[in-house]
């Protein structure tokens, strides 16, 4: 069992090494791309399934209340966080316009979409950011290391070269964490 828990260690750490190595530019931009989203008076929405919706509740909770500094709090919104809506919209239309709809409702032209998708492949974050282009938001993703549609459409892809789930969740976090941080350092 301990060796299972040392390997397991050691292949966050082998990945994180390999985002560092790789996505180390792309973290950066996407803070200034945020930051200056925020500036500008603008909002963030934020969005994703499963681990990935959790993930996206907890960097718009670090950008609505404060991540390390108190702080005026930032216009942040985790498109899956409202059941009743989400619900909705799968039973009328189908699940794959939950986040589409929910960004043709809250957002405008200067505001800004991250999807974030383990797989890359999740039809309605790829439906969302589609809907977000369309508004002419800025529009960022954080995926896995699967380089499909959403990987390309968007105006800045951050791939965790990993295919393990878990390992990407955990980066996904991490980038989220330094995102948060860098964009309380800007303001």
């Amino acid at each position: 069992m301990k060796n299972k828990i040392a390997a397991l260690i050691k292949e966050d750490i082998q990945v994180k090494e390999a985002l560092l190595k790789s996505q180390v530019s792309n973290i950066h931009k996407l803070a200034m791309m945020m930051l200056e989203t925020v500036k500008k008076g603008n909002k963030i929405l934020i969005f994703g399934n499963g681990g990935s919706a959790s993930d996206s509740l907890h960097i718009a909770a670090e950008l609505v209340g404060r991540f390390k500094k108190e702080r005026k709090a930032l216009p942040a919104i985790a498109l899956s966080s409202n059941t009743p809506i989400i619900t909705a919209l799968a039973n009328d239309y189908s699940f794959e316009c939950v986040f589409e709809r929910q960004v043709e409702a809250l957002g405008k032209k200067g505001d800004m979409a991250l999807g974030i998708s383990t797989s890359g492949k999740s039809r309605n974050v790829i439906r969302g950011i589609e809907k977000a282009i369309k508004i002419k938001m800025k529009t960022a993703v954080l995926t896995g290391k699967y380089r499909g549609r959403l990987f390309r459409i968007a105006d800045l892809s951050i791939c965790v070269p990993s295919n393990n789930t878990p390992r990407v969740q955990e980066s996904h976090i991490t980038i989220g964490h330094i995102v948060c941080e860098l964009i309380e350092n800007g303001l």
